[in-house]
């Protein structure tokens, strides 16, 4: 293949930095949630409401910036059934992973649980090698063993008395857990197979099958909507099962802001600028520039709540974004072009 003509490189250029922008812009929204939860809790919330009118909020605005585009109308109305049904069943699926995070940070350091939350990618690698395409080479196994030493480390280092219980650690470490869970799961509605295990060829060598563009979405604006809306339903359905209020009445007054901070930057807003970054730079580089997020996440914990880190905190921490790193610049396209966000 020829390269491209001499005028199309420097679109091509702004096009990328665009993408590269998009996918930090992301980050730094999905890395904000846990923040916008802290005065919350503070207010006497609790986690299926904030859930509820986390995701409700994030499904309203991904409704309103679907329906005020016509293109984006049409792209709604182009998806078949079978797409439709697999996007509300992934936004079904992501109630465990979206729970299991924001419960935590009832009792875990929100830099604890922003370090542990990214023990995903390491995870999915392992498990890649059983239901998925295997990863060639020791690098996944490596990635998995700096991960989980990172995370020892981590732990170790809470300074005495202030260990969060058994049950927080153990929120907070299915958190990851259940996202990989949705990745292989995503991965497999797309097409994805362990037949594929060691093979140099793409994965997509066949004609795409109804399943794989059952997945598939041109415009990430229906898919966005769709996902935010069934994860929506399936929280105000187990609040209402709880005794809870789906009123907007049952919000104290004083929380309103970092609520609405919470679903539209930290969700809808996030959710909308990874898929357009993904579209530019493509999601195995989209996937390691999001890497950022829990540094931006432990940043901002220090400077606006305080939060005090430990010298092996810090040390553990840096050993999982390189474990991270490791494990998402080793094949691009088979671990991290099956991840999509955050969360």
């Amino acid at each position: 293949m020829s390269p491209d003509p001499p005028s199309r490189r420097p679109a091509a250029r702004v096009d990328g930095r665009l993408g590269l922008l998009l996918v930090l812009v992301s980050a730094a929204g999905f890395g904000s949630g846990a923040l916008f939860v802290q005065p919350l809790y503070g207010a006497g919330m609790e986690p299926l409401a904030v859930l509820f009118w986390r995701f409700a909020t994030a499904a309203l605005f991904g409704w309103a910036f679907l329906l005020i585009s016509a293109r984006r109308r049409l792209a709604l109305r182009s998806l078949p059934p079978r797409r439709v049904l697999v996007l509300l069943l992934l936004g079904t699926l992501y109630v465990g992973n979206s729970y299991a995070f924001i419960a935590s940070l009832q009792v875990v350091p929100i830099t604890l649980a922003s370090i542990i939350a990214y023990l995903y990618p390491a995870i999915v690698a392992v498990m890649a090698t059983r239901f998925l395409r295997r990863l060639e080479g020791r690098r996944a196994w490596l990635a998995l063993a700096i991960a989980i030493a990172g995370v020892v480390l981590t732990v170790g280092g809470i300074p005495g008395g202030e260990q969060p219980p058994l049950w927080g650690l153990a929120l907070a470490f299915a958190n990851p857990v259940i996202y990989a869970t949705w990745i292989i799961l995503q991965a497999r509605l797309a097409g994805e197979r362990p037949s594929d295990r060691g093979s140099e060829a793409p994965a997509m060598t066949l004609p795409p099958s109804d399943a794989e563009t059952a997945f598939e979405s041109p415009d990430p604006a229906p898919a966005a909507a769709l996902m935010t809306t069934a994860t929506a339903t399936i929280y105000a359905l187990l609040l209402l099962a709880s005794g809870g209020s789906v009123s907007p009445a049952a919000v104290p007054l004083g929380v309103w802001l970092p609520l609405l901070g919470l679903g539209l930057v930290a969700t809808a807003v996030a959710i909308q600028a990874f898929y357009a970054g993904v579209a530019r730079i493509g999601g195995a580089r989209a996937s390691l520039v999001s890497t950022v997020e829990p540094v931006y996440t432990v940043v901002l914990a220090v400077l606006l709540f305080g939060e005090q880190l430990s010298a092996m905190q810090v040390a553990g921490g840096a050993l999982v974004i390189a474990a991270v790193i490791l494990a998402e610049t080793g094949r691009p396209g088979r671990v991290a072009a099956t991840t999509t966000e955050d969360t």
